[in-house]
């Protein structure tokens, strides 16, 4: 059934079928004595008989013989009126005693009850992408396709029809445990079993790790972990990842591995994680459990834009019939069936748009109504309230089946005999049909291919790098430990730096104070809901400022907490201390692991919290430390971070905080090179490179590469080289030289919004012969056409050959292109000068067509009106007092509205200087939310909070002062 599901999903478009007769014409035979698609039952729909006179009994002779005894002819009753139900149950019966075939009842239900009947229509009005009133005969003509009661259906049905359903019932009894599926074993070379090559690769690995001698602790963890996946048969899956690797490492492609793969000594020697667990005392069973009886999960991060790479190796390794993405399931959310429902039920454009953006994730549903009258609508109002109870009913239903981000599933045999495989919307994508949170259910190999878009940009930095040195410099080049780096760190001077970028990361920085490796791993993890609702991040921080003893009840428990000073931060530890503080076996502390979905849920830890609390007390833990641990594993219901996964992020926030300590010119490259990615736009990494001292040029057809570059010279500034990923770069100038590298990067063609990329290729390799001489020259040379040329004029490309932006758009509309036509016609005219735009207007036209402007801050033309307003700018918080009241404005950045912060939103604003962390209580959110929500450019009356560096603006009142911007639009990152 699957394989012929496979076959008419694999032929069509996304969401469709088609089948012949053809896939299905296999005769009963000695060879084949089951006829087609053995041991699957078949139901016949004929349809209406007499819709265009001709005889569907040929039809039902056919897939007679097909499907010997195997196929009934399902009769459907509706009341439909079109024809008698008497007289069309006749005709059915007839018909199957004419094909002797049985007849069954069936009922086409799309509904369980008939009240969902409008439901249903409007469910059908969404997928045809029409309204309710022009879907016409799409429509059912009743609501007779629900489950009827059985009283009901033994007045429609003979009793022979409703007794051939359970014999049918009773021929249904397979079970998904009948699944058998198998690892690939096409891994290992000839003559070697899987566990044989397994060992053999990992003794590399090992040599590689420790050329001196392989530690005996490490010894010990390998031969435990290798009998745990002997034992348990998963030596395919390991080898599977690791062959990934191999494969993207041979291309040069960054990777690493993440998540509790980090647990494994045997992932760290294959090079699937960079993270020894031997260092960090991780938790093997977090990993592997015998208890679980579930193949482990190893996350792959690949860099964003070469990711593909990787997908199609797999795709071509083990061919389209073996391997396919997971599917996950996208289901309506509250603006989403807003939407939808609207468009069904005929609402306008305006009316939905004005509706669907009043709404926040946050909105609970008595909140609708409200809404509702915000914009002008009546909730009372019959359609209006069809609307919102539609809406309601529809929040929670599946959607769409969509690609998951990575995860890939990859078997021996055909794939298509496990579960219907169909074509993805994006091209040469397949994916199977079942959510990726089913996978587990059968048992099915999945491995998590993932995009991490700061692989890229460490990728293109590190390759910067090398090319300035003259010498190969990858991460395992970059030093540890540097105090440099953690300065930069601990003043949160992390704009664009992995992970630590985000507000709350920038807030806790200053006050934890990363020292080295290890406080970073805490520092990623520390920021996260499971340890803000397990009231861990105060005492912890207590703890570390020596403002609080730390002590341990036992010294099984210190083994386990010392590193995080007696409170628990990670999954591992709340596992550790169910161990050896309550007696769990290390499969039950995984169960515990697992059933921490369910907590924030239920509100309690389940079956769980008496053995903890039972354990505990026998073995002699006060009845205090009990609850309060208690109470802190039950944080974790609301996200517990894994010390392997922090641990693997902790390396790449400390290579990017490298990169952008001692290689900013290169590392800022690397982030506009990147893009989309990270927290900030690239016109805030700009901003935040030329705070730090990166002088950055503007695009230019006579000096632009196609992506930004790193422009290497020293401080006089005499023979400029320029270092680009695509290759070209000068020698490296060491500091011995008693020169200096002065940081200077030229923005790229790519900046440019909508310019094709085939038109900038075509300027960088036109210049490769000689300058520009005119506009005239670079459109002939680079064969550009108008719309190319307006492009780069109004992006003020042309300046070096025709001056300000408006006389470049003049300039560059009397030059010919090709397929003009007075094109190779001379045209002489006087040239006019016209005068340059105003500031502003150069800010706004920088804004529009690259996004960003390396002009003055627009904040800074309005400053003088800012200040008369006494708006003080973000620089001059740090002097003001604690509890002073202010007042700041700035172009609204960010917005973010954790579920563990009771209803708190943070903003952050931006001006001429730098940032404002603003706060915005529940109360005030809700009674000003236009004003929080709609401003671009937003003033805030408030109270400042200090505590050390960490300045935040607790607000009173906003303003909303977007029409102070005039034209210029601003892009913020809202609720990520």
């Amino acid at each position: 059934l699957a394989a012929l599901i496979t076959l008419a999903r694999r032929r069509s478009e996304k969401g469709q079928y088609r089948l012949t007769r053809g896939d299905i014409d296999v005769l009963p035979s000695l060879t084949a004595p089951s006829g087609a698609v053995p041991d699957c039952l078949a139901l016949w729909v004929p349809g209406d008989t007499s819709a265009n006179g001709v005889s569907p009994a040929p039809t039902g002779l056919w897939l007679a013989a097909r499907f010997p005894k195997r196929i009934w002819l399902a009769v459907e009753l509706h009341a439909t009126g079109a024809i008698d139900d008497r007289s069309r149950l006749q005709q059915m019966l007839a018909l199957a005693q004419g094909c002797d075939l049985p007849a069954v009842a069936a009922g086409d239900v799309h509904m369980h009850a008939r009240g969902r009947r409008a439901l249903q229509d409007t469910l059908t009005a969404i997928r045809l992408k029409t309204t309710v009133f022009k879907a016409g005969y799409a429509l059912f003509p009743n609501g007779e396709r629900h489950l009827r009661n059985r009283l009901r259906l033994s007045r429609l049905y003979p009793q022979s029809l409703l007794e051939e359903t359970l014999n049918i019932a009773r021929r249904c009894d397979f079970s998904l445990a009948e699944l058998r599926y198998e690892y690939p074993n096409d891994i290992a070379p000839h003559g070697q079993t899987l566990a044989e090559f397994l060992r053999a690769e990992v003794e590399r690995g090992l040599r590689k790790r420790y050329p001196d001698a392989v530690p005996e602790s490490v010894r010990e963890s390998i031969e435990h972990e290798m009998d745990l996946i002997i034992e348990l048969q998963y030596e395919a899956y390991f080898l599977t990842v690791y062959d990934i690797g191999c494969f993207a490492r041979g291309r040069e492609i960054l990777c690493q591995g993440r998540g509790s793969a980090a647990n494994s000594v045997v992932c760290y020697a294959l090079g699937i994680t960079e993270v020894n667990p031997a260092s960090s005392q991780l938790l093997f069973e977090r990993f592997i459990s015998r208890e679980r009886g579930e193949p482990p999960d190893i996350d792959v991060d690949f860099e964003h834009e070469r990711r593909e790479e990787v997908i199609q190796y797999l795709y071509t390794k083990y061919g389209r019939d073996r391997a396919a993405l997971t599917a996950t399931l996208n289901t309506w959310h509250t603006r989403g069936a807003l939407r939808d429902v609207g468009r069904a039920l005929g609402f306008g454009r305006a009316q939905i748009d004005a509706l669907a953006s009043s709404m926040a994730w946050w909105d609970q549903r008595d909140k609708l109504p409200q809404r509702l009258r915000s914009v002008g609508l009546d909730p009372a109002a019959p359609r209006v309230a069809k609307w919102l109870a539609l809406s309601q009913a529809l929040r929670g239903f599946p959607r769409h089946l969509s690609q998951h981000v990575g995860g890939f599933v990859i078997s021996r045999g055909a794939l298509s005999r496990l579960v219907p495989i169909e074509n993805a919307a994006m091209q040469d994508r397949s994916v199977i049909q079942w959510d990726k949170d089913d996978l587990d259910t059968v048992g099915l190999l999945k491995v998590d291919v993932l995009a991490l878009g700061m692989l890229s940009a460490i990728r293109r930095a590190l390759a910067l790098v090398a090319k300035q040195r003259g010498q190969a410099f990858g991460l395992a080049d970059i030093p540890m430990d540097d105090p440099l780096v953690y300065a930069m760190i601990c003043r949160a001077d992390t704009v664009g730096v992995f992970q630590i970028e985000s507000r709350a990361q920038m807030s806790m920085l200053p006050r934890l104070k990363p020292k080295n490796y290890y406080d970073l791993v805490i520092e990623v993890a520390l920021v996260r809901p499971g340890p803000i609702q397990g009231d861990m991040v105060h005492p912890y921080l207590r703890r570390r400022n020596g403002e609080e003893p730390v002590s341990y009840p036992s010294a099984a428990v210190r083994k386990v907490l010392e590193r995080t000073l007696g409170v628990p931060i990670f999954q591992e530890q709340v596992m550790q201390l169910a161990i050896v503080a309550a007696g769990f076996s290390a499969g039950e502390a995984d169960q515990l692991r697992r059933s921490m979905a369910a907590w924030k849920r239920e509100g309690n830890l389940g079956p769980f919290e008496e053995k903890l609390k039972s354990g505990m007390k026998e073995r002699g833990y006060a009845d205090e430390f009990a609850l309060r641990i208690v109470a802190q594993i039950r944080g974790f219901g609301e996200y517990g971070f894994p010390e392997s996964h922090a641990a693997s992020f902790a390396l790449l926030v400390y290579a990017s905080a490298w990169l952008k300590c001692h290689a900013p010119a290169a590392f800022l490259c690397a982030l506009l090179n990147s893009q989309p990615m990270g927290f900030y736009t690239p016109s805030q990494l700009v901003q935040d490179a030329r705070r730090q001292g990166v002088e950055v040029l503007p695009v230019d057809v006579q000096s632009s590469q196609l992506e930004a570059v790193h422009i290497c010279h020293s401080g006089g500034g005499r023979n400029p080289e320029i270092a680009s990923t695509a290759g070209e770069c000068g020698p490296w100038i060491p500091a011995s030289a008693g020169m200096t590298i002065a940081p200077v990067v030229r923005l790229g063609l790519s900046t440019i919004r909508g310019f094709p990329k085939a038109a900038a290729a075509r300027i960088v390799n036109a210049r490769q012969k000689g300058a520009f001489a005119c506009i005239t020259d670079l459109a002939t040379r680079a064969t550009l056409s108008r719309a190319e040329l307006d492009s780069l004029a109004a992006a003020d490309a042309l300046a070096s050959l025709a001056g300000h932006r408006r006389q470049a758009a003049w300039m560059a509309a009397a030059v010919p292109v090709q397929l003009d036509l007075l094109n190779g016609i001379a045209i002489k005219e006087t040239p006019s000068q016209l005068p340059a735009p105003r500031e502003g207007e150069e800010i706004l036209a920088d804004f529009m067509t690259q996004g960003l402007s390396l002009r003055r801050h627009p904040l800074a033309l309005l400053r003088n009106k800012l200040s008369a307003a006494r708006f003080v700018r973000a620089t001059d918080l740090q002097q003001c007092n604690d509890r002073q009241l202010i007042r700041a404005a700035g172009i609204v950045t960010c917005r973010q509205r954790p579920g563990t912060a009771s209803g708190v939103v943070f903003v952050t604003l931006e001006d001429e200087s730098g940032m404002t962390n603003v706060i915005v209580h529940g109360h005030l959110a809700e009674r000003q939310r236009r004003e929080l929500l709609g401003s671009q450019l937003l003033g805030v009356f408030g109270q400042l909070q200090k505590e050390g560096q960490v300045v935040h603006l607790i607000a009173k009142r906003l303003v909303n002062l977007s029409a102070w911007l005039g034209k210029l639009q601003t892009v913020s990152r809202n609720f990520h």
